[in-house]
């Protein structure tokens, strides 16, 4: 009984640390600087150059509205269940091709059909950005980010639930540029950092 008393008694205590990490994170991804386009995306530009290119005017994040939201939560929720998840060597037989999904689709293809979606739904280009992730065992992801003004929300095809970024467990690495779809930008997740200074 006191092993699992110490046992819970350490789950919680790491939950708390865990939690005051989240509070302690900005709402939206802190930008680090230009970087490289992946070499899916970059080829998906030279096949759909018209929307890889300026914004427009950036006015800022997404104001949060309840209409908003449900939209954004049935655009992921309708995408995830509409095409059956396949890796791109199953679908296409090739390691990578970002493509928009006809009945299958990676996580690529499951961000950039949301992304059109939630566009042709109203919401700005320059607050729909494809991000890149790191998943806990160490392979790389896409998912959408969202900008708004109650912080930047993650689309995932692993997941139903719309969360804030700092409430997921991947690391985030990159994203496309609020100003041009065609550049990216590096992310500054300071969750590693902030997880060992509190250990």
């Amino acid at each position: 009984m006191t092993k699992t008393l110490k046992t819970g008694t350490f789950a919680f205590l790491f939950s708390l640390a865990a939690a005051q990490v989240a509070l302690a994170l900005p709402a939206n991804i802190p930008l680090a600087g230009a970087t490289n386009q992946p070499i899916g995306h970059y080829e998906f530009c030279k096949r759909y150059s018209d929307e890889c290119g300026p914004t427009g005017k950036d006015a800022g994040p997404l104001k949060l509205t309840p209409e908003s939201w449900k939209t954004i939560l049935n655009v992921n929720y309708t995408a995830n269940t509409e095409f059956v998840p396949m890796t791109d060597m199953e679908i296409y037989g090739v390691e990578e091709h970002w493509a928009y999904p006809e009945a299958a689709a990676d996580c690529e293809d499951y961000v950039l059909i949301k992304r059109k979606r939630l566009m042709e739904a109203g919401i700005a280009p320059s607050n729909l950005l494809i991000t890149v992730v790191l998943q806990p065992n160490g392979e790389g992801h896409a998912v959408l980010t969202v900008r708004t003004d109650r912080g930047d929300f993650v689309l995932d095809n692993m997941r139903n639930k719309v969360m804030l970024w700092s409430e997921t467990e991947y690391r985030f690495l990159k994203r496309q540029s609020s100003v041009h779809a065609g550049k990216w930008v590096k992310l500054q997740d300071g969750r590693a950092e902030a997880v060992g200074s509190v250990n």
